[in-house]
């Protein structure tokens, strides 16, 4: 039984020019066995050529129809050609587009269908002076080069769209593993805070707790303290705010610019001296001496003008810190034993640059765009209110594979 036809929609431009060139073979082939007929003496009966020719006409005109009723179309031109002959083009046609159309399985069953018409047309039709054996393999042939022709169409077609769902299905795992490493950068940022907000409101208790326990203090020690308290509240308040700004911040767009500060303070903290033992920008010259003791060779230009690196805020720091952090792993494990070029400039008003370079073994790039560091370091540099760059960089400054470059601006309030 024929599967249930295929939904209408309108023909374009391309199906109008694929059935048009079928109905012209289909008739060209008609036309050629009728002009052959008419050359020589038609077989008896002699009504039976005349009914041919007008078999054959209707079977060309029917292949119009071939898109919707493929299978049942088929079964009716295979089985008029066990009788009529000039309907043999329009049943190629007809087995081709079954092959094309519907499962190999009922393309089998209509080209053994056809075969079979094939031995019946040669038994009733028999050709003067052609051996009946020649006769079948003939038709034999033409058939299966039309079903064979229809059944690579179909099987390129299914690899295509089969290809087409793996690409989807790839860029759509990519993007759902890229909004996880995201999230997980996030949920360690929001740690990060909330181990800073800790420690804010801790001091603020202490120092709360000493106005209560000594009433009688000296009124200096007393203004001091509220001073104290009053900046550690504000300061806890921003620190809140930005762990809510960094859970709530959408995903996406991570490439770089300003929109992704949660805060409205691009700074963050203005003020370095209490951080509950996160790495800053401090901390930078025991990273360097880390990767140092593990064979990395790293070189550091420092161009901060004079500024120390405790001035850098807090959040910016900290930051700045992950940033040469990722950067020297990532040059470690896609280029190792290949120098590192570290380099610190800005100022405050101008922001915070870190450059970070390392020269690529061979003439390979680094398969550090294809994993996860660099979408969350992105992530980072985002909600830190910053922008990221990062490529492939030539000795003279151009383009190419001869180092490789992360490069970020952090923002550095005056």
């Amino acid at each position: 039984m024929e599967a249930p036809a295929t939904p209408r929609r309108r023909r374009t431009r391309r199906d109008w020019l694929v059935d048009t060139a079928m109905f012209l073979l289909a008739a060209a082939f008609a036309l050629l066995m009728s002009a052959e007929r008419l050359g020589t003496t038609p077989l008896p009966p002699g009504w039976l050529f005349p009914l041919d020719q007008v078999v054959g006409a209707l079977g060309c005109a029917a292949l119009w129809l071939r898109r919707r009723w493929p299978v049942g179309l088929a079964v009716t031109l295979v089985a008029l050609s066990a009788v009529f002959e000039m309907v043999a083009g329009p049943m190629l046609a007809a087995l081709f587009s079954v092959a094309v159309h519907r499962r190999p399985r009922t393309s089998g069953v209509v080209f053994a269908l056809s075969v079979l018409a094939a031995v019946v047309f040669t038994w009733l039709r028999p050709e003067p002076g052609t051996p009946p054996l020649a006769m079948f393999m003939l038709g034999l042939a033409l058939q299966g080069a039309a079903a064979g022709w229809g059944l690579f169409v179909h099987h390129r077609r299914r690899l295509v769209l089969a290809q087409r769902d793996r690409a989807a299905r790839m860029e759509t795992e990519a993007r759902l593993r890229a909004e996880q490493a995201q999230h997980l950068v996030r949920e360690a940022i929001a740690r990060e805070m909330h181990d800073v907000l800790g420690h804010r409101l801790s001091l603020l208790s202490v120092h709360a707790g000493a106005l209560e326990f000594n009433p009688g203090a000296d009124p200096a020690d007393v203004a001091r303290a509220a001073r104290v308290i009053r900046e550690s509240a504000h300061q806890a308040l921003q620190d809140l705010r930005e762990v809510i700004g960094v859970l709530r911040a959408p995903t996406g767009g991570t490439s770089g610019g300003t929109s992704g500060n949660p805060s409205g303070d691009p700074s963050g903290e203005r003020s370095a001296p209490t951080r509950p033992g996160l790495p800053g920008l401090a901390d930078l010259d025991r990273l360097l001496a880390e990767s140092g003791e593990a064979g990395m060779r790293v070189r550091l230009r420092d161009e901060l003008g004079g500024q120390s690196r405790e001035a850098v805020p807090d959040r910016t720091g900290r930051t700045a810190y992950r940033v040469v952090q990722e950067a020297l792993t990532n040059a470690r494990r896609h280029a190792p034993g290949a120098e590192v070029h570290l380099r610190l400039a800005g100022a405050p008003g101008d922001g915070l640059t870190i450059e970070v370079v390392n020269d690529i073994p061979g003439a390979g790039q680094p398969e550090t765009e294809r994993g996860h560091g660099l979408i969350g370091l992105a992530e980072r540099v985002t909600l830190a209110g910053g922008r990221l760059e990062h490529g492939p960089l030539r000795r003279d400054g151009g383009t190419g594979a001869g180092a490789w470059q992360v490069r970020v601006w952090l923002p550095w309030p005056a």
